[in-house]
């Protein structure tokens, strides 16, 4: 029901669901008519179909009982790689990354450097959210992405102030530069802010102090312009300091 569909909108339906088909035996006893009739009003008829039918499948193959693996639960009529992976998340704990709308904004963000995800690949995406994935309590972790992109890393006027990823994440270090570009213009790592922002830690590795100036020579041309932006990120972080016109690893013994 939650599919394309706002939970205040989905809430008076879940509820007079529930109370005509309880368990998974009760809807799967239903005429898909029946199903479709009480779905009136959500839309997307489809999904009624498919979840009735779902129910027919988990009792006859299934015991009556939902899959706990996310392979056998892609193999129900209409579920798809997230509604899989949220099943195993939420209802049995299982360590797995999600990937939504709320959560992808998320990760675009605060991994990639993008004001969107617009150009980023199911693939990318997917390789991000394993990447951000803590070892433990990875239900938690789901359920605070997704509240987090939907109250304060939000489409139009994110609260950054108010966010706790605030200091690491990759778009607001660049200076949260706005969207450009078409659909279909993936964004390779080597694009990010992330990258960038490695790039320049890794010159000042290599060399005690470096000029804004020079710095910018040495980026790549995507990010010489926004290089005085990487560098103030990186100073908020504690990365880096400044010094009379140079820049240099914090605590970092002076040139000369």
């Amino acid at each position: 029901m939650l599919q394309q569909t706002q939970v205040e909108r989905v809430l008076p339906y879940y509820e007079r669901w529930m109370g005509r088909w309880p368990t998974v035996a009760d809807l799967a006893d239903a005429p898909a008519a029946e199903a479709i009739r009480e779905w009136s009003g959500l839309g997307y008829n489809r999904r009624a179909v498919n979840l009735q039918r779902a129910a027919v499948t988990v009792v006859e193959h299934h015991g009556g009982r939902l899959p706990r693996d996310t392979g056998a639960l892609r193999r129900l009529p209409g579920v798809g790689p997230y509604t899989a992976a949220a099943v195993v998340s939420f209802a049995f704990g299982k360590r797995v990354a999600l990937v939504e709308t709320n959560i992808a904004r998320v990760l675009a963000r605060a991994v990639a450097g993008t004001a969107s995800r617009r150009g980023l690949s199911a693939t990318r995406e997917a390789e991000m959210a394993e990447w951000f994935l803590p070892s433990g309590e990875s239900r938690d972790h789901n359920l605070a992405l997704m509240d987090l992109g939907a109250t304060v890393c939000t489409s139009r006027s994110p609260a950054c102030e108010d966010c706790p990823l605030a200091s690491q994440c990759a778009w607001r270090g660049a200076g949260s530069p706005p969207e450009t570009g078409g659909r279909g213009s993936a964004a390779t790592f080597e694009e990010t802010a992330r990258f960038a922002r490695g790039r320049i830690v890794e010159m000042l590795r290599q060399e005690p102090e470096l000029s804004l100036a020079t710095i910018a020579c040495r980026l790549p041309a995507i990010h010489s312009q926004r290089a005085g932006r990487y560098l103030e990120a990186l100073e908020r972080d504690g990365l880096v300091e400044r010094g009379a016109g140079v820049w240099r690893l914090p605590g970092a013994v002076r040139a000369g």
